[in-house]
């Protein structure tokens, strides 16, 4: 990345794992569990990229003698990672239909091999790590980027267009939850690492 390396100008790739995986250090690939959305990442999303969202809402009070507000309380918060996942693999399907499982039938005598997901999604709300990765840092050259939520879950609505004029694509969306384990109240949500140094 060339300077100003504080102006970041890069794609960020998504991965997601069982809730409960260990996130890798920040110069590490992910591995274990950490599974990538999209067969190639971030050349399978959309050019907008990746969307983190920090959303909030926040009450003004006003007094009986006052015309602005003299106190500020924030009674909503959240998290999101948005994404345009071009990706139509049913592994890749799953996350926008509660994770539901791929089933693989093979090719018989006169049958054709076909792999099946069922669309109904129904009361439990499947729930996973996000980890959103970028090989970029706004602190120098050739350091890394991630997000790391511990507690999420897909919460978008997409709708498929197949059309000659643009790919298919599904609108991912995942909001965090707060995690009961965190080390701090303020880790809730997980927290953004940023590199500034190489390992020793």
């Amino acid at each position: 990345m060339s300077k100003p390396y504080e102006i970041v100008v890069a794609p960020f790739s998504v991965y997601w794992a069982p809730v409960g995986e260990a996130f890798p250090d920040v110069d590490e690939a992910p591995a274990g569990n950490w599974t990538l959305i999209g067969t190639s990442g971030s050349r399978n999303y959309a050019e907008e990229g990746v969307t983190v969202v920090h959303e909030q809402t926040v009450e003004l009070f006003r007094g009986s003698g006052a015309t602005g507000p003299v106190k500020a309380a924030r009674t909503e918060e959240g998290l999101m990672v948005r994404l345009t996942l071009w990706d139509m693999k049913l592994e890749q399907y799953r996350l926008a239909l509660n994770s539901n499982a791929v089933s693989t039938t093979a090719a018989g005598s006169g049958t054709p091999g076909f792999k099946e997901i069922d669309l109904y999604r129904g009361f439990d709300v499947a729930l996973m790590a996000l980890l959103v990765r970028g090989d970029v840092s706004p602190e120098g050259d050739g350091f890394k980027t991630q997000y790391e939520v511990p507690l999420c879950f897909p919460s978008g609505s997409p709708e498929v267009v197949f059309s000659k004029r643009a790919p298919a694509g599904l609108a991912l969306e995942f909001t965090a939850l707060e995690d009961p384990d965190a080390v701090s109240v303020d880790a809730r949500f997980g927290r953004l690492v940023v590199q500034h140094q190489a390992a020793l």
